[in-house]
Parts: C-alpha cells; sequence; structure tokens
C-alpha cells in the first residue's frame, strides 16, 4: 500500500494533480469573442460571427454586384463599389445585420459569338447557372452557420431574375427551418430615379439605362477616382459602340447621393418589413 506520508505532502500532490489538469479543463471552455466594430463577415473571426448571432445578428445581406464595361468614362468595377457602399448603408439602417463579401462575378452575355457586355473588353461574366449556384453554396454556408434571414441585393440588371429564382427556391426547401431567403427587389427599382430626374428636367433618351445619369451620378458619389467624364466627351465622335445608353455629361457628385440614397431607403424598409 502505498503512503503519502504527512498532511503537507498530501496537499503538494493535490495542488500538482490540480495544475496538470488545468488545460484538460480550460480546453474545454468556449471560445468567446466582444463584437467587433465591423459589420463585414470577411474582416471578423468566426468566433466574433459567433457571438454576433448569439447577439442577435441574424439577418445578413449578400452583395452582388459585377465586372462589365461602363461606357470610356468609368471603371469596370462600378456595380462592385456602389453596392458595397450601399450594402453597408442598408445593415447598419436595418440594425443587427452583418454583410457577406461581395459576389463580383454575375451573368453579362454569351461567349461565343458575344453578346451584351461581354463584346468589350474587361467584362467577366459567368453563366447563369454558374452565378445561381455560387449564391445558393453561399446561402447554404450562412444558413448552417445560424443566419435566420438572408437577403440578396444586387446592383446588375441580368442578376435580378436568378437571385429571384434562388431565393424563391431556397426559401420553400427551408421552410419548416424558418429560414429565409429574400430577393430585395426595391433596391434595384429604377422607376422613382427615373421620376426625380425627369421632374428635374432631364429627358427619357439623356436618363437612358446604362453608364449614363444615374450610373455615373452614383459612382461620382461613393467613388470619385471612378470616373472620367472629360473621357466620355472625347470619344464622342468614335463611330465605335462606347457602351453607354443615354448622356452621363449632366452627373454629379449630388445628384448621385440623391438617387442612391432612394435605392437605399426602399431597400432598407423592405429589410424591415420582413423581419416584422
Amino acid at each position: 500500500m502505498i503512503s503519502f506520508g504527512s498532511r503537507s505532502r498530501r496537499s503538494w500532490l493535490l495542488a500538482a494533480a490540480v495544475v496538470a489538469m488545468l488545460p484538460f479543463a480550460i480546453s474545454g471552455r468556449s471560445l468567446t469573442a466582444e463584437l467587433p466594430e465591423t459589420i463585414e463577415i470577411k474582416d471578423m473571426t468566426w468566433v466574433e460571427v459567433r457571438s454576433a448571432l448569439a447577439a442577435g445578428y441574424t439577418s445578413v445581406i449578400i452583395p452582388t454586384g459585377g465586372i462589365e464595361q461602363n461606357g470610356p468614362h468609368m471603371v469596370l468595377g462600378k456595380h462592385d463599389y456602389l453596392v458595397t457602399y450601399a450594402a453597408g448603408t442598408i445593415a447598419k439602417n436595418a440594425g443587427r445585420t452583418l454583410i457577406a463579401p461581395v459576389i463580383s462575378y454575375v451573368p453579362e452575355g454569351a461567349y461565343d459569338p458575344p453578346t451584351g457586355h461581354m463584346r468589350f473588353p474587361g467584362t467577366l461574366g459567368v453563366p447563369e447557372a454558374v452565378f445561381a449556384g455560387v449564391i445558393d453554396g453561399v446561402a447554404r454556408s450562412l444558413k448552417t452557420a445560424g443566419f435566420k434571414y438572408i437577403f440578396l441585393i444586387g446592383d446588375h440588371g441580368q442578376s435580378q431574375p436568378v437571385q429571384a429564382e434562388v431565393a424563391r427556391k431556397l426559401s420553400e426547401e427551408w421552410k419548416s427551418s424558418g429560414v429565409r431567403v429574400i430577393q430585395i427587389s426595391e433596391y434595384y427599382a429604377t422607376a422613382p430615379q427615373t421620376a426625380l430626374l425627369e421632374k428635374q428636367g432631364f429627358s427619357r433618351e439623356t436618363i437612358g439605362f446604362h453608364a449614363s445619369v444615374i450610373d455615373t451620378s452614383e459612382l461620382m458619389a461613393v467613388h470619385p477616382k471612378g470616373v472620367d467624364l472629360a473621357r466620355y466627351s472625347r470619344g464622342k465622335t468614335s463611330r465605335e459602340p462606347s457602351g453607354v445608353h443615354g448622356n452621363p455629361v449632366r452627373s454629379t457628385p449630388e445628384l448621385g447621393t440623391n438617387l442612391l440614397s432612394m435605392r437605399i431607403e426602399a431597400a432598407s424598409t423592405r429589410i424591415k418589413s420582413e423581419r416584422h
């Protein structure tokens, strides 16, 4: 029979055993993190995302942009810049909402022969099925993490029907779990913007529908380095298609702020209504 001797020796052995077991006790404890200042998932650790979910941040926005031609006067990343800014503002307006990284690769037309924006160098497009698959996978990842409301916000026309279909399909599939995927079509509605411009004296021909006064003014407001109207003016005598439908020469940052705020307000209101 083993004897430990004096009481002091037994106490020392007990303390040594406790110290030896300490790493195992610590390893069984859950990791925790304070809520970060950012709401961008890409700038958070996984522990911070879990803490945010526990604090009620169960809504998330998946923003989709696009890399496409925007005339000779605007950078190819226009959609990404606009939706990045808009998603951040919408998330703050809605409250307790995080933002997934922007999906830049969206449908842009056929490849051979090229159609739509694919006729212009620099445009990067993917088939609709590929785009739908990416959104599907991102949404499933977010559901697995614990998000309950997944909002799709796209800054590109060809993305809208694909996003709407993915949202419909996943919401139906996940009906029993209470997880919803919602396409925020209000963000891309242009009728209110067109009405505002017409009141200010812009014609429908001037307003157009691509790389014109709306797009150009909005980008001037959020990323002024991405616009150089002098390039548009220099190219007006060219017989080569410019990729512009409309006329951007009267674009201003102030106008862009007003136009973009209309879309942001409409999207924020829709998100709030979906959660009540």
